[in-house]
């Protein structure tokens, strides 16, 4: 496996509906992008997908991942929120209240929603008009890529495809020139290969490689997965899926072997999982609806990786087959922070999202099991 701004001109843009959760049937809350930059809490709109969609793209901005921003008032959204208030020493409830929303715009003085020009690179693909499900069918394409300009651009821009189309109702997003709506975020690095989209490998002259993690924490209780650096400091917070009862993930501390960038997936018949009957390998090349994503980050944990996915809206809210999965951006983002050597610690026992007790030199002995390779 281990080859495995200024404010945007918005007389054009109309408002939509958006589904939320614990929604008041009748209820229907209007939302456009002019509600989403203005939107503030006002202690009874917790559940406002303006309010909502703002503090995710705030939260993404500040490296705590909501998953898919999509206005959504959803377990992702709170424990980004709650690992926010952790980590800034705020009480802890998973709410915007007055404290956490002052934490979170203190520096902020851009809009977090900006205009984005659809390019020709956009829309030269190539793109996978129909995925197939099963994986014998997968292994007979020479790419997974995006089914569509849609989905392309939803995922550079950490959204979910509908909340993007919703937000844009009057857009052809097959049309270059056209103009659009997206989330203010560091946008997913994309370039063209010959069957697919690929995630651009990392440079180390880029910003995002010049900051290192040497300590991975996966939280299984809690569903995320926790960047740290040599001083113990928090870099990123993510939402993951994380092993299931059938396929759990491991315990225990191991280390990143590599990172394989636009994988292929290998899959043994050994692996057995439901519903797969072959008795062969197959190959599965690559893509962004490959099995295990634009990335896969190798462990010394046999078989064991942390990896993108191909369905962004599932992630915290189902079960693996023993890995960890992030979205595809926040999977980018750790590999692109990651050395052979950093070490990944598998907690049974759901813990703070707070630095890491003293620096790396002192926790080093502790941190690995000797035993392990």
């Amino acid at each position: 496996m281990s080859r495995l701004i200024a404010v945007f001109f918005l007389a054009a843009l109309t408002p939509f509906t958006a589904a939320a959760a614990h929604r008041t049937p009748g209820a229907v809350p209007q939302v456009a992008a002019a509600s989403i930059n203005a939107s503030a809490p006002s202690g009874k709109n917790d559940s406002d997908p303006s309010l909502i969609a703002k503090a995710e793209v705030l939260l993404d901005r500040d490296h705590f991942s909501p998953g898919e921003i999509d206005g959504v008032d959803g377990d992702n959204y709170r424990r980004a929120v709650r690992a926010f208030q952790q980590s800034n020493s705020l009480s802890a409830t998973g709410i915007l209240d007055a404290g956490t929303w002052n934490a979170l715009t203190s520096n902020v003085s851009e809009p977090v929603l900006k205009p984005y020009t659809i390019t020709d690179a956009d829309l030269a693909g190539p793109f996978d008009r129909l995925i197939p499900v099963d994986l014998k069918q997968m292994a007979q394409l020479p790419g997974l890529s995006y089914t569509s300009p849609l989905a392309e651009l939803a995922e550079k821009f950490h959204m979910n495809m509908e909340f993007l189309r919703r937000l844009n109702p009057r857009a052809d997003f097959e049309h270059p020139g056209q103009q659009i709506v997206v989330a203010d975020v560091k946008a997913l690095n994309l370039r063209a290969g010959r069957d697919t989209f690929e995630a651009a490998p990392a440079n180390i002259k880029d910003e995002a490689a010049s900051e290192s993690v040497t300590t991975i924490v996966v939280d299984k209780p809690a569903r995320n997965v926790r960047a740290y650096d040599e001083e113990g400091k928090l870099l990123a917070y993510y939402p993951a899926t994380i092993g299931s009862e059938e396929k759990p993930a491991p315990s225990g501390a191991f280390k990143v072997r590599g990172v394989s960038w636009n994988p292929d997936y290998i899959y043994d018949p050994k692996f057995a999982w439901k519903g797969v009957n072959v008795r062969h390998k197959l190959t599965i090349r690559p893509g962004p609806n490959n099995p295990v994503g634009l990335v896969w980050i190798d462990l010394t944990a046999p078989t064991y990786g942390i990896h993108g996915t191909p369905e962004p809206a599932d992630i915290g809210k189902t079960e693996s087959h023993g890995c960890i999965r992030l979205t595809n951006w926040d999977a980018v983002d750790l590999a692109a922070m990651v050395r052979p050597g950093t070490i990944v610690k598998f907690e049974d026992e759901d813990s703070p999202v707070a630095p890491l007790p003293g620096p790396m030199s002192e926790r080093r002995g502790l941190e690995i099991d000797r035993r392990q390779p």
